[in-house]
């Protein structure tokens, strides 16, 4: 199974604040706030979201493409990449698995959580 491409970007920040209003001078609008200075945010136009967050001043920043999966369990890792964290579930809902390409830098791929089957309910 392939993925759907880039569904989102992980941007990195020392400064919420200035990169939100930064983000918003270029039509970005603030979909989702949390409340540790992260966030989402979209263009009216579409394409893919930014999903900024504030890291600490001695955290060198990193920009991480995100793609998107239909399914965990039917995706298969390209050979010349290296899983550097299988799919796990992660506090937005999503399952994730982190995936460096050929000279190490870091994808997120997201798939849906697996849904739970509704027990049974006896008589």
């Amino acid at each position: 199974m392939s993925t759907h491409g880039i569904d989102g970007l992980l941007v990195e920040t020392h400064n919420w604040g200035k990169s939100v209003a930064f983000w918003k001078g270029l039509g970005y609008e603030l979909e989702l706030e949390t409340d540790h200075h992260s966030g989402r945010l979209r263009h009216p136009a579409g394409g893919p979201y930014i999903f900024l967050a504030e890291r600490p001043p001695e955290q060198q920043l990193q920009v991480v493409l995100g793609l998107r999966v239909d399914d965990a369990e039917k995706f298969e890792p390209p050979a010349s990449g290296k899983v550097t964290r299988k799919f796990t579930k992660q506090h937005w809902g999503s399952l994730q698995m982190l995936l460096a390409d050929p000279d190490g830098r870091v994808l997120g791929i997201e798939a849906p959580a697996a849904k739970r089957k509704p027990r049974k309910r006896s008589k």
